[in-house]
């Protein structure tokens, strides 16, 4: 499940990228109910990309920005308490990692979802009963 964390260059110190993909990573798993679950944390994946702030706008201006983007199965991210919890870790975690810097409300996290049976999972296209069956082997 793909996760795509753009920061404008500066948001975060240099070389705590990997941090800021490791906990967003564990975050999604503990608001899933997946911590230590071996199938899908091998199946989250990630990008990171630094644009230079003159290619981050708000409302048309530049300015420096922090976006976490998930691509996942329909049946992910459904539960309120989940999207609020997960966002808030989220922002937090980007707050925390640019010392503070970075204003929460320059931080955004939004999540795309994938039609069930569009899924790529374990090297083959699932339905999302198929990704909970493979889930669940842990």
């Amino acid at each position: 499940m793909p996760l795509t964390l753009t920061l404008t260059e500066g948001v975060l110190p240099k070389g705590t990228e990997k941090k800021a993909v490791a906990q967003i990573t564990d975050a999604m798993l503990k608001w899933h109910g997946l911590t230590g679950n071996k199938v899908m944390k091998r199946n989250i994946t990630a990008t990171v990309h630094l644009l230079p702030k003159e290619a981050t706008f708000s409302g048309g201006e530049e300015f420096s920005g922090a976006w976490v983007e998930w691509k996942v199965p329909s049946f992910a991210f459904t539960d309120e308490k989940v999207q609020k919890g997960f966002f808030e870790e989220a922002t937090n975690i980007i707050h925390d990692l640019s010392q503070g810097k970075q204003p929460k409300d320059n931080i955004y996290v939004n999540v795309v979802h994938a039609v069930d049976g569009a899924w790529n999972f374990e090297g083959v296209a699932m339905t999302n009963a198929e990704i909970g069956e493979t889930i669940s082997k842990g």
